[in-house]
């Protein structure tokens, strides 16, 4: 089978098979595993040459740790620094040794064997883990960020692992002894003068021609040209791409190398999950499943356990713990590339790598599960929800209450205290409340939609209430309120969009402003001046809008629930409005050429005088 028809195949049949197991919430590189496993001999038999493609695939890897040191900028490795080193070192000796001491007295595994299957084990999926959080949205929170740290510390492991294979498997020779590594120094070296002479230079270059496209061409180039340059030298593909990447990890062209070479990684990583389940014996599992599963099931808890001890230890909250231990106990994809490079240096027998292979594939597959019983069974009980009780607020005759303390809210708060205004603010999200409070300011927990609260504030001695509440309903139910038993009470209130304008004033209020509407006019000010329009025109015609706008809500507060007919009003309005500005414009050149004319009228009475005198 030609390369270009299998490789037509494996991405044809990852269109249909990777998205449809993404609706079932099964990960992107999981898919990709199980469609080369459907694709390969064990199974339909459809594409049977995986080594065809494999070093094409391989390229994904490279890529992949090419990108892992563009990350490794200084300054963030500096800000991360302990979950990094500390804990990632933590957690990949400690399971390193577990597993490979399991490994050694166990299944009687060589010394050199059980280490570098130990390492290889203790590593975890970055890119399962990261998809797992961001389809979860729990990236940003302490846990997600402490799971990214650990899993850039395995990705940097992984890369003095992959070059110590050859070491490992070449004892008894010196191929692999102090020239080999005095090589790497040597490549390094000549790397970073490359990099700070020459690359960034010509980056620039290219740039200034304005051709963008050519700067992923320049990235594809220097990451191929060192991999070529790597292995000629006989040092590990891998460890030259990535020390490539942390080289221009702090080249003002970090981000657009990023952006054009992510593409690329992420196809060609698809390939090489796709060849390793192509490879993958599975009828393996069906000769020796209690192994398999058992060996899954074991490497689960030994991760799990050593990650939650470390986590206690460092003293990360229980929840945040587990979670984090749930996160990271499978196995990853740089199994796979140590498994490789181990089998082509003759370290490990590819009779060994079958079965743990599919130990690692099954341990992800089997971590969704694990991450949906500790976050929604095991981490609510360790964290019951309580339910604060409101602040007492105590008696007081502010002239001013601000319900909301938004970023809406807080800008009327400032004003008020800068110019010696007593006021109550009250806001129902406890966390705001408390960082307020932290940095000295006086703001209650309370709900406003509670006319407890409002009577606690103060309402019946207000002269003013800011509603600035962020939820349209809530908003709703304050207005309703307070204009039916404060009716005398100042209302100004605070709207989301048009239709919660619309509602407002079915209500009666009077005082509305909508959250973005000046911001976006006075933006719109700013544009038309740095076009060259004068300040007059464009004040003019900014206000020429604004009454517009102000009609156009008039003329639909009657309508506003009927979409036709606010769509026929908008419409009328909308050319109207540009007959306006077509007029406005028409005067403004009768105006300048009556002004004109009258100039030059004057300029002849003063010749005539002149020639009179």
């Amino acid at each position: 089978m030609s390369l270009l028809l299998q490789i037509t195949l494996f991405l044809g049949a990852a269109l249909m098979v990777v998205p449809l197991l993404k609706r079932f919430g099964i990960a992107t590189v999981l898919g990709y595993l199980i469609t080369g496993i459907l694709l390969g001999p064990h199974v339909l038999n459809i594409a049977n040459d995986p080594e065809a493609i494999q070093q094409l695939a391989e390229f994904g890897v490279i890529l992949l740790m090419f990108l892992i040191g563009l990350e490794l900028r200084p300054q963030r490795l500096w800000t991360m620094r302990q979950s990094i080193f500390v804990m990632g070192s933590a957690q990949v000796g400690i399971t390193a040794v577990v597993i490979g001491t399991i490994l050694f007295f166990v299944l009687q595994q060589g010394i050199a064997a059980s280490l570098v299957i130990g390492s290889a084990l203790a590593l975890s999926s970055t890119a399962f883990v990261l998809q797992l959080l961001t389809e979860k949205q729990q990236l940003n929170t302490s846990y997600g960020q402490q799971s990214f740290s650990i899993l850039l510390f395995q990705d940097i492991a992984a890369i003095p692992l992959i070059a110590v294979i050859p070491l490992l498997a070449g004892v008894e020779s010196t191929h692999y002894g102090i020239a080999y590594f005095a090589a790497i120094i040597a490549a390094f070296t000549g790397l970073f003068l490359f990099s700070r002479y020459l690359i960034r230079p010509f980056f620039r270059f290219v740039a200034k021609t304005g051709a963008h496209e050519l700067i992923t061409a320049v990235g594809l180039f220097i990451v191929l040209a060192v991999v070529m340059l790597m292995d000629l030298l006989n040092i590990s593909t891998t460890l030259g791409a990535f020390l490539t990447g942390v080289l221009l990890a702090d080249s003002e062209f970090r981000h657009e190398l990023e952006a054009s070479i992510a593409p690329f990684k992420g196809l060609l990583l698809g390939l090489f999950f796709m060849t390793v389940g192509m490879l993958t014996p599975i009828h393996i599992l069906w000769q020796q499943p209690v192994f398999i599963l058992a060996g899954a099931v074991l490497l689960l808890l030994v991760k799990f356990t050593t990650l939650t001890g470390i986590a206690r230890y460092y003293q990360v909250s229980w929840p945040n713990s587990l979670l984090l231990a749930s996160c990271l106990a499978q196995g990853g994809e740089f199994a796979f590339v140590v498994f490789s490079v181990a089998q082509d240096e003759q370290l490990i027998s590819a009779a060994s790598i079958a079965p743990i292979t599919l130990i690692v594939i099954i341990s992800m597959m089997l971590t969704p599960i694990l991450y949906w019983v500790i976050r929604q069974g095991v981490v609510p009980r360790l964290t019951p929800v309580t339910v604060p009780e409101y602040d007492d607020i105590p008696e007081q005759h502010s002239a001013m209450i601000i319900a909301g303390f938004g970023r809406f809210g807080q800008i009327i708060a400032r004003v008020a205290h800068l110019q010696h205004q007593k006021f109550t603010a009250i806001d129902s999200n406890l966390e705001k409340v408390d960082f307020v409070r932290n940095y000295g300011g006086h703001l209650y927990y309370g709900d406003a939609t509670h006319p407890d609260i409002l009577r606690a504030a103060g309402i019946e001695q207000a002269k003013v209430f800011i509603l600035a509440i962020d939820d349209i309903e809530d908003s709703m139910n304050v207005a309703r309120h307070i204009r039916l038993n404060y009716p005398e009470l100042q209302l100004l209130v605070r709207a989301r969009d048009r239709h919660h304008v619309h509602l407002l004033r079915d209500l009666g209020v009077q005082h509305i402003w909508r959250e973005t509407y000046l911001s976006s006019l006075g933006m719109a000010y700013r544009a038309l001046r740095d076009l060259g329009i004068s300040d007059t025109d464009a004040q003019k015609s900014i206000e020429l809008f604004r009454d517009y706008d102000e009609q156009l809500l008039e003329q639909q507060q009657c309508v506003y629930t009927d979409e036709q007919k606010v769509y026929e009003s908008h419409r009328n309005a909308l050319a109207e409005l540009e007959h306006l500005f077509e007029r406005d414009t028409e005067i403004r050149a009768v105006e300048t050429g009556v002004n004109l004319q009258r100039g030059l009228d004057s300029t002849r009475i003063d010749v005539t005088r002149d020639e009179a005198k």
